[in-house]
């Protein structure tokens, strides 16, 4: 959600295709590579049980995954991936996320369920499925180990 702060800037007059707008320099991979590796940094001064570079592709993904899943939606102007070297803003070709109303009295309404519709279809279920996966593939790795010794 960090890339969403952006949208504060609509309240100091700075507009949605703004560089600092709506899915702009938040959205890019700059930034999540800068955010990635602020955070990853941080996080290792107090344990040491991650590297940072695991950390750092965690976080980087979490967040570049925002901006890839932001341009799968129906509407805005598209997202800024490759800001501050070129600000152009992209759709992937295949859109089907109802995209969010902003404002929290806009988002709690028939349409903010609709777009939740979407988001858990499209979003919750496969993130679901992939983690699923991946447990029951690390117990059954885990299970081998076991029987082996």
């Amino acid at each position: 959600m960090i890339p969403d702060v952006d949208v504060i800037g609509f309240r100091f007059g700075i507009h949605y295709g703004d560089f600092r707008g709506h899915r702009g320099f938040t959205h890019s991979l700059t930034f999540a590579a800068l955010l990635a590796t602020l955070v990853a940094a941080a996080i290792v001064q107090f344990q040491t049980e991650v590297s940072r570079v695991s950390l750092f592709f965690y976080i980087f993904l979490a967040t570049a995954s925002h901006g890839l899943l932001d341009a799968m939606t129906n509407g805005g102007l598209g997202v800024a991936f490759f800001s501050p070297f070129d600000n152009s803003r992209y759709f992937l070709p295949w859109r089907p996320i109802l995209v969010s109303p902003i404002g929290v009295t806009r988002f709690f309404s028939y349409r903010g369920l609709a777009v939740l519709k979407t988001e858990i279809i499209w979003i919750w279920l496969p993130s679901m499925l992939a983690i699923a996966i991946v447990m029951l593939s690390r117990r059954h790795s885990g299970e081998a180990d076991i029987s082996a010794r």
